[in-house]
Parts: structure tokens; C-alpha cells; sequence
């Protein structure tokens, strides 16, 4: 059976990403330019790519339940003696703390958990395969440093192949920390989900729509002029509707929106162009 080889992270936001990865660069982080400063919730695990659907409900569901997350990370520290990795340690409020584990323990569940060697520690790695006697001297000059930083998403990692040597863990699907959108309660519900990337199933049912329309997705989506934004629509729990575009400092550009043929004339559409419209606002107003 075909497989992908998954993980679940919180990824560093920038512009702090790119400070942590100079000092990943400093300590000689090799694996630095194979995946962006993040903290593990599920490390790597190989799942059935037809057991997709059901990760990516995982994450939606664990996402739902979770609020934006407030922490600390620093000072260095290091796994010495049980292993030679240089990391951020995680901490913060001792709730905050506290909703990272249950979001942890929300996200690890199959088809996404796995046989682990060691127990949870939240943390950024800084270093993998330090030498030992570089290790004390690493903590010391980096001991003040700590940052507070807000996490607003959960995202799902993919590692991609290049060649034996070029191996990355690229970003396939995230999903905002918010409660469920449910809009027609009392009637046909649709669930709409926000997020910045397209994830899989969405990607497979917009390139379904363009099929059968027998047309190109708008040049646009292929040339970003800002900070993407995506709305999927979903009822039962599968796609059945899309609105895609881009939100920069001038404002806000709704590409597309498509639907599935047999949802068309119910007002998704218009749902989705709301949802959007919400989305590039509150984007906008920085909330």
C-alpha cells in the first residue's frame, strides 16, 4: 500500500523563525534548510495515503478544540546525557502549558500516533548531533535568550524527496485554532474551515472542478501577491466547496470560488464569499 511519511508540528512564525535559524546556523544545525523551526506534537509517522482523509479530520477536530497558544521558548538547553540535541525549551503560563499537552494528546491519535522512545518534551530543536563538549559552552552564550510567541495554527508536514540526498518536510495542510464554522443549522449544514494552505482534499476536489470544467484555475493562484487565505467548505465531511485568494497591505483579492456540481443553487457560494470576506478583515485588522 502506498504510504506518506507525516508529522505534526507547530511551526515558528516569522520574522521569529528566521531569527531562531541563525542560531540554528551558529551550532552547526545540519538539518536546518530540511525543515522550518517548529515544535514536534507528532513526530514522524508513515500512514496510508488512503488513510489521509481521516489525519486531516484529526487535525480539524483538534484545531476546533484549541485556542491560540501563548508560550515561552528559551532558554537553550540540551537532551545531555540521554542525547547530544541543543533545543528551545517550551514554557509559559502553566495553562497554556497545559492546552499544548491536550492539543498534543489530540493530535496523536490514529492514523497518526506511533511507537515513541521517549515521553513528550515540548521544544525547538536548535541543533541535532552536537558535538558533547561544544554543548556546555552553547547553553551558556544562549542562556538569556527568550521570546514569547503566539501560535495560531496546527499544521500537518509532509517529508518530500529530491533525490537520495534532499530530503524536506514541507507544509501540506493547517488549520486556524478557532471553534467549528457551521453555517444552516436546523437545515443542510456545511462546514467551513480557514486556513492558509490548500490542503490535500481540497487541492484533489478543486483539480476535480477544473476537469470537468475543462478549464485553467485562474493565473493569479500560480503568482501570490500576498499572504494567501483559504475557505474550504465542507458537509459530511467532504469537500464540496472552495474560495481562495490573497490578502496584502493594499487589501484583499478573492481569486476564486468553486463548488461541486451537485451542491450548486444551495448558497454555498455565497457562504464561502462571506467566510472570505471575514477572514481578509480580520487578517487586515491584525486580530
Amino acid at each position: 500500500m502506498p504510504r506518506v511519511r507525516l508529522g505534526v508540528a507547530l511551526l515558528v512564525p516569522p520574522p521569529l523563525s528566521l531569527e531562531i535559524d541563525g542560531l540554528r546556523r551558529a551550532c552547526g544545525d545540519r538539518s536546518r534548510t530540511r525543515v522550518a523551526p517548529h515544535v514536534t506534537l507528532v513526530p514522524p509517522v508513515n500512514v496510508r495515503v488512503e488513510h489521509l482523509p481521516a489525519a486531516l479530520a484529526v487535525l480539524r477536530d483538534a484545531a476546533a478544540a484549541t485556542a491560540p497558544l501563548s508560550l515561552r521558548l528559551g532558554p537553550v538547553r540540551s537532551f545531555l546525557p540521554d542525547g547530544p540535541t541543543l533545543f528551545l525549551a517550551v514554557g509559559g503560563d502553566p495553562a497554556e502549558q497545559r492546552a499544548l499537552a491536550a492539543l498534543r494528546d489530540a493530535v496523536f491519535r490514529e492514523p497518526l500516533t506511533r511507537r515513541l522512545t521517549w515521553p513528550f518534551v515540548p521544544h525547538v530543536t536548535i541543533a541535532d548531533e552536537t558535538a558533547p563538549e561544544r554543548i556546555p559552552a552553547s547553553e551558556a552564550a544562549l542562556a538569556d535568550f527568550a521570546v514569547d510567541v503566539r501560535f495560531e495554527h496546527v499544521t500537518l508536514l509532509q517529508e518530500t524527496h529530491h533525490g537520495r540526498a534532499h530530503r524536506r518536510w514541507a507544509p501540506v495542510a493547517d488549520y486556524l485554532f478557532e471553534p467549528r464554522r457551521i453555517v444552516g443549522r436546523g437545515g443542510v449544514e456545511l462546514e467551513l474551515t480557514r486556513s492558509w494552505l490548500v490542503d490535500p482534499e481540497a487541492s484533489a476536489f478543486e483539480t476535480e472542478v477544473w476537469t470537468r470544467l475543462q478549464a485553467l484555475p485562474p493565473d493569479d493562484l500560480a503568482s501570490p501577491p500576498g499572504r494567501p487565505l483559504v475557505v474550504t467548505a465542507r458537509r459530511a465531511g467532504v469537500v464540496v466547496g472552495l474560495a481562495r485568494g490573497w490578502c496584502h497591505p493594499a487589501g484583499s483579492e478573492l481569486v476564486t470560488v468553486v463548488v461541486h456540481e451537485a451542491h450548486r443553487g444551495q448558497g454555498i457560494a455565497r457562504q464561502l464569499r462571506l467566510a472570505f470576506e471575514d477572514f481578509a478583515d480580520e487578517v487586515l485588522e491584525g486580530r
